[in-house]
């Protein structure tokens, strides 16, 4: 029985083809179709303590948007790049900011949302996803006109980034009332993270074959240069289809939302948190976004980019289990210290020493370290949210602000760090279509893989020395917690 505190209501271009990707779409609607009956068994099969069973239903919906935010994150920049005449850096950063934007706008909405008979998140994420399939349809057609292209793929953009969000943010959410067992919650963000990775793995195996067949450049040497460019969906955009589960949020009127968002914006931890993981995302963006141009122009890597990719994210998926034991016997915050410092030698060692073997030692270290990227915040984020419960004990009902605006900032300053690094390719003096690119296009690549991700890391991690929720302080809380849910049955 739960508290009042947790009540539950359960050119060269041209060798872009002008048809859209459908394998991809394909791929979204039966991973969406899997995830529906899940829905159905989570409603009636929600406790305290959570089975094997109920984790997989949850974490199942991170797998079909990782597919899909995988591509937008690793390819869409070198295929805007080579669709001239739109601005890429324009369309990244004006779409990338856009989905920032919206992220708070959709928190707002759904603490205003009325309650249904499947809770007040489900219907979002329900609703949401046919047209978020639509707009990603769209978003990889070549249209047969040049002149408005830059128009279509804003527009579309936007459109994706906002549905992106109206799926994100409810699913995110549900973390935090899945349980009020932190062990059970930070479980069931290691299933999860683990179904993203796995989708992504997906993405990367399936998808940068169709896109290899789309995308040839056949004057070139080497005409596999964009294969498997759908790897990794760390970061953090992301993105997230059905999750099967009811949300935990309470009945009692809760403050207005202008008030909770002023006490959120005032919580230390909270702040503190969200700085340290806004520049390690940016650094994380960076090598994300920049990667196959990296092996492709600043180093003899095309032939191995995919076999690259499917190392790190393999590397991922074996060690998340492992992230999961260490953050439980060491803590979070020595976890995310040891694991997000492991990428920083070898990302710089990649530059220095480009060889293919040099290349595998950087993947699978990488993978760790992406890893621990994606488990350590969402893992992080529900005690912040039980700090600030104990701090604000008659103010309900605010885990989507939290949510909201922890991926609005990350998210607004990937936008700027895309739009910003895709600019400096192109006043370096990128070429559409070319075998090879001038030196301080080289130079600028070497730059955004290897000082810019570690310069953003070193700032990450000393903001997160600042952050006051240590393992004692996490126990004191839960006991704390638990006591007041016990005086107010």
């Amino acid at each position: 029985m739960h508290s009042r505190l947790f009540k539950s209501d359960r050119s060269d271009c041209k060798q872009w083809s002008r048809k859209p990707i459908l394998p991809n779409v394909s791929e979204m609607l039966g991973y969406c179709l899997i995830c529906v009956p899940f829905l159905c068994y989570l409603q009636t099969h929600t406790e305290q303590r959570l089975s094997v069973c109920s984790k997989l239903c949850f974490a199942i919906g991170g797998a079909p948007i990782q597919v899909a935010g995988s591509a937008t994150a690793f390819f869409l920049q070198i295929y805007l790049l080579d669709i001239s005449p739109v601005p890429a850096s324009v369309v990244l950063f004006v779409g990338k900011a856009w989905g920032a934007v919206t992220d708070p706008v959709v928190g707002f909405f759904i603490t205003k949302s009325r309650w249904t008979k499947i809770g007040r998140l489900m219907p979002w994420m329900v609703g949401c996803t046919p047209f978020l399939v639509v707009s990603y349809f769209y978003l990889w057609f070549v249209p047969p006109f040049t002149s408005g292209r830059d128009i279509w793929y804003l527009g579309f953009y936007c459109l994706y980034q906002t549905l992106i969000t109206c799926f994100h943010v409810p699913y995110s959410a549900l973390t935090m009332f899945l349980s009020t067992d932190q062990r059970e919650r930070d479980s069931a963000t290691a299933y999860r993270m683990t179904f993203e990775v796995l989708g992504t793995l997906v993405g990367a195996a399936i998808q940068g074959q169709i896109v290899a067949s789309a995308h040839t450049l056949k004057h070139c040497p080497h005409p596999n240069v964009s294969a498997g460019h759908l790897g990794n969906g760390s970061r953090a955009e992301v993105i997230k289809s059905l999750a099967a589960t009811q949300d935990f949020l309470s009945h009692s009127k809760p403050i207005p939302f202008h008030k909770g968002f002023v006490l959120v914006m005032k919580h230390g931890p909270y702040l503190t948190l969200t700085a340290a993981f806004l520049f390690i995302s940016v650094a994380i963006q960076l090598v994300q976004s920049n990667f196959v141009l990296f092996c492709t122009y600043a180093v003899d890597l095309r032939d191995h980019f995919q076999n690259i990719v499917l190392t790190i994210l393999m590397s991922a998926v074996v060690s998340i289990p492992f992230w999961q034991w260490f953050l439980q016997r060491f803590g979070k915050k020595t976890a995310a210290f040891c694991g997000i410092t492991w990428m920083m030698p070898f990302t710089v060692m990649l530059v220095l020493i480009p060889n293919t073997v040099v290349a595998y030692m950087v993947a699978v270290s990488s993978g760790l370290s992406v890893a621990a990227s994606l488990l350590l915040p969402w893992s992080m984020l529900p005690d912040v949210v039980d700090d600030f419960r104990l701090a604000n004990p008659f103010s309900k009902g605010h885990e989507a602000i939290f949510y909201s605006f922890y991926v609005f900032f990350t998210k607004f300053a990937a936008g700027i760090s895309l739009g910003v690094s895709t600019l400096c390719l192109q006043f370096a003096g990128y070429n559409t279509g070319a075998c090879r690119q001038p030196p301080p296009v080289v130079y600028t690549l070497k730059l955004l893989i290897g000082a810019a991700p570690v310069a953003f890391i070193i700032t990450g991690l000393m903001i997160l020395l600042l952050y006051p929720i240590s393992e004692d302080v996490r126990l004191r809380n839960k006991l704390a917690l638990d006591e007041l849910r016990l005086t107010s049955l």
